[in-house]
């Protein structure tokens, strides 16, 4: 393969930033709870891009009585909102209109989950807020980790309070840009009973039931994890549009690689517990050769192996290429990928001296990338384990016999040949090491 097929930009990443030409910046504030910070993170740095000469207005921002948020939104131009008649009581809501008409450079818009008064041109805010964004200009909002769509069942499980305003998952993950507000939850803790938070009652109400500080710990780590996945796939994206070369190991990636053999299911297991102890992403791939076609019963094999991956939240994909190991190798510096776990089948001592196995290439090839090696005997987990037994070295006269000859007949190849002489004696050394079997 060509180096500059190597480096070539992913369409799918190009398309993905041409389809943000002319559309809004979207900045989402994300934080665990209410009160950790999030509206005034947001003021504070409205108010340097402001005081930067950028024009930014308060689109509508909600300081839920805080001191310290409202001296932070003096200085900012302010659109009125509008009033909207409800079961006849007058409720004021965002004007989207006033927004579009105004046009400001950057509108500041709290509460991004928030539920709209029937009668609003959109049930939801975040809808608002994508029409904004559409019409080109840029927003920044806020957002708590347990308004996010997929969350809600686990949100409801932690805190036992069935959060009714969610906002996609889809539509948080085209945001342009995460802020994490990060607040320990015992400071938050205090800050609720010093009323900087809630009033009195509302802050004791709030402290028997969703501000526990168990609730808070989890809300926590929720929100650094999903703020930490959304990261990865930001920097993956960044990278495949611009032709960057991974691995960056800023965070872990796994890649299993399957085939029709039966360890297959083996290394999809593996991968899958790798993920998890790292709390990391995984893919699972294959590599067909072209022309290659396999029979009935190896692409049953394959596609079963495909489907448990998929069934254990593996992203799957199907490449192609002759040269298996510099295609996955390829595909996994593309996708950033830090560690890659394979099978081994069992193979004989003359079949490593006519060829090298793919996962010895994968080994000899990277650089940057762990190669996680598993081999048939893992199938058999509930087998019973052999008595431990003294490593003994087996002398195999017919080994060393080929060993040797192989040694020996380097030398008979001319140099700048086809097969490099200095390759040669690399496998024949690996060959020569091999012909002392140790017996377990």
């Amino acid at each position: 393969m060509a180096a500059d097929e190597a480096q070539r930009a992913s369409p799918d990443a190009l398309l993905a930033l041409a389809k943000k030409e002319g559309r809004g910046h979207l900045k989402i504030f994300l934080g665990a709870a209410p009160g950790v910070g999030k509206t005034f993170a947001m003021l504070s740095a409205g108010r340097t891009e402001k005081s930067g000469g950028r024009d930014v207005v308060a689109g509508l921002i909600e300081t839920h009585g805080r001191r310290e948020t409202e001296q932070l939104v003096e200085g900012f131009e302010f659109l009125p909102r509008k009033p909207i008649v409800y079961r006849n009581q007058v409720m004021k809501e965002f004007d989207l209109d006033a927004a579009l008409a105004r046009r400001p450079n950057l509108l500041l818009v709290d509460e991004y989950a928030h539920t709209n008064v029937p009668g609003s041109r959109h049930p939801k805010r975040w809808q608002d807020i994508d029409e904004l964004l559409a019409a080109g200009i840029d927003v920044w909002t806020t957002l708590n980790i347990q308004h996010l769509e997929s969350l809600n069942d686990v949100i409801q499980k932690i805190t036992k309070v069935r959060v009714r305003e969610t906002v996609p998952d889809t539509v948080f993950d085209r945001a342009d840009e995460i802020v994490l507000v990060d607040f320990p939850p015992d400071e938050l803790l205090k800050r609720l009973a010093e009323g900087k938070v809630y009033v009195q009652d509302t802050a004791a109400r709030a402290v028997e039931h969703f501000f526990k500080p168990q609730n808070l710990t989890a809300l926590r780590e929720l929100a650094l994890r999903r703020a930490a996945e959304r990261i990865d796939v930001d920097l993956v994206s960044r990278m495949q549009a611009q032709a960057i070369e991974g691995p960056w190991a800023a965070g872990e990636r796994i890649l299993a690689c399957i085939g029709p053999d039966p360890i297959s299911p083996v290394v999809v297991r593996t991968a899958k517990r790798l993920a998890d102890l790292m709390d990391a992403p995984w893919l699972a791939v294959t590599v067909e050769r072209p022309g290659a076609n396999l029979d009935a019963a190896a692409r049953r094999s394959l596609d079963e192996a495909m489907a448990l991956a998929q069934s254990l939240g593996a992203e799957t994909q199907t490449l192609s290429g002759s040269d298996l190991p510099a295609e996955l190798l390829r595909f996994a510096k593309f996708e950033n990928v830090t560690q890659i776990v394979i099978g081994r089948a069992n193979g004989g001592f003359v079949s490593e001296l006519l060829r090298r196995s793919l996962p010895h290439e994968l080994v000899r090839r990277s650089q940057d990338i762990a190669i996680h090696l598993v081999t048939r005997q893992s199938e058999t987990a509930t087998a019973p384990r052999a008595p431990h037994r003294t490593l003994q070295p087996t002398f195999e006269p017919l080994h060393f016999l080929y060993a040797t000859l192989s040694v020996g007949g380097v030398d008979g190849f001319p140099a700048g040949g086809a097969i490099d002489r200095v390759e040669l004696r690399h496998l024949a050394g690996d060959l020569y090491l091999s012909a002392v079997v140790l017996r377990l």
